[in-house]
């Protein structure tokens, strides 16, 4: 497929390196030289110099034959008319573009129309970190929590803490704990390398599981492997930002918030706008004004300023001075992997959480929902099974009968709305929604292509 990606910063160059490293035609766009100079040296993909909505750069960028193009600049105005020109000069099919402002975003089904704004498909990282963090927050103790069919089934990764139910068991002894629940123990991760379940004599401490359930019984999963405390209603949330703002909207009808904010005019902004959240105006990482505002009492505090380490600071800090939980919003991924395993109990990298909306719509087959897990090197998929037995590689067949790589693994089905977890005999039938986890990247390929219907379907 060919791909034009307007921007290269955070988003844009995460979603150019996935897509690259699975053999698609990629093109960066950028005004910063030294970037796209290093994008190329880096990886197998070109770069063009330019403004991204100039129609002269996007014709030399490739757009007449584009398949593709993924407007990620910093700029919604930008993505708006980059979209706008692909589609009036050079009808390009599919047009998806990052849009942040809620003023957009709240007319958005009147604007982004094919005779109004032709847009596709509108990814708003801010809204997905966001929808991120509320997950975690219903499931303490969680790394990651991502849907699938329409909120019905859940993927939980979880670490195993010393003395839970599980600790030290068999991975079936969870059956024996919940007879009444359905679950799919996916994989799991030990030192960060997976391991297949089948080679799993014992869960340990320190193990991330990876399961899959319906949504109703995730909760009660997690707590055979991590102990939940009781919760505490109180939350911190350091930075005021677009994402700092929805969180707090959000929480702040369950939750006691108190929101962090350095500039004066935001915080103002904040004020006016919230409801019941307490906003100070301070350094996030003032200990004096932690302590002050009794930071031991916090359940949770979530990082989510601009600045990756004051991020980090904070979060240290806070949990330094006794806060339950601490989140971290960090951008850069090398300083993801220098805080996920220490004193931060969750670091939360937007690129990874935008890119599986990307994904998505580049995957082959009907696949309508991706999730980027474990910093990229796994995904798991929703994909819908169409045609019949002479069509289809998977309609009217048994999981255990399916030509499936050991690490891509069915963790369950959603058949007329009802959730079906695998069983090696459960058979496949025509409109399955089945939810795959694949543990090795290399074969998302063979994953599609069994999705894929024979020409006379």
């Amino acid at each position: 497929m060919k791909i034009i990606v307007l921007g290269a910063g955070q988003v844009g160059s995460t979603v150019a390196q996935n897509l690259a490293s699975e053999n698609n035609d990629v093109t960066v766009v950028d005004l910063n030289m030294n970037t796209l100079r290093e994008l190329q040296d880096r990886l197998d993909l070109s770069t063009v110099y330019g403004h991204a909505a100039y129609p002269s750069v996007l014709r030399e960028a490739g757009a007449e034959d584009a398949d593709m193009i993924i407007a990620a600049t910093n700029s919604d105005e930008t993505n708006m008319i980059a979209c706008q020109i692909a589609y009036t000069l050079f009808k390009t099919t599919s047009r998806i573009a990052r849009i942040r402002s809620q003023q957009y975003l709240i007319e958005k089904d009147a604007l982004f129309k094919k005779k109004h704004i032709p847009i596709d498909v509108l990814i708003s990282p801010e809204r997905l970190v966001t929808d991120h963090i509320e997950r975690i927050i219903e499931h303490p103790g969680a790394l990651q929590v991502v849907d699938f069919a329409d909120g019905k089934v859940r993927l939980v990764g979880v670490v195993v803490e010393k003395e839970s139910p599980m600790t030290g068991r068999v991975p079936g002894h969870l059956k024996v704990l919940l007879p009444q629940i359905d679950v799919c123990i996916a994989t799991v991760y030990r030192k960060n390398d997976p391991v297949v379940l089948r080679d799993i004599e014992t869960i340990v401490e320190g193990d991330i599981v990876f399961y899959i359930a319906a949504r109703e019984h995730t909760v009660t999963i997690m707590e055979q492997f991590h102990h939940r405390s009781k919760p505490s209603k109180h939350v911190m949330i350091a930075g005021g930002g677009n994402i700092g703002m929805a969180l707090a909207q959000r929480l702040e009808t369950k939750y006691s918030v108190k929101i962090i904010e350095k500039n004066s005019d935001r915080a103002n902004v904040l004020a006016a706008t919230l409801n019941s959240s307490m906003v100070l105006n301070g350094d996030v990482a003032d200990q004096e004004l932690l302590l002050e505002e009794n930071i031991s009492s916090m359940g949770l505090f979530c990082a989510l300023t601009n600045d990756d380490e004051a991020n980090i600071l904070s979060a240290m800090v806070a949990s330094k001075l006794g806060a339950a939980k601490v989140m971290s919003l960090i951008n850069r991924p090398a300083y993801v992997d220098l805080v996920e395993d220490g004193i931060i109990d969750v670091a939360i990298s937007p690129q990874n959480v935008t890119i599986g909306a990307l994904l998505r719509h580049v995957r082959r087959g009907d696949v309508v929902a991706v999730h980027s897990l474990r910093r990229g090197e796994a995904e798991a998929l929703e994909a819908i099974a169409h045609g019949d037995e002479s069509t289809s590689e998977v309609v009217g067949r048994a999981i255990s009968d399916l030509p499936l790589d050991h690490r891509a693994i069915i963790g369950a089905i959603v058949r007329n709305g009802e959730v079906l977890i695998a069983r090696d005999e459960l058979v496949v039938e025509a409109e399955d929604h089945v939810i795959i986890l694949v543990i090795d990247k290399s074969l998302i390929h063979d994953v599609e292509n069994l999705f894929q219907v024979g020409v006379t379907y």
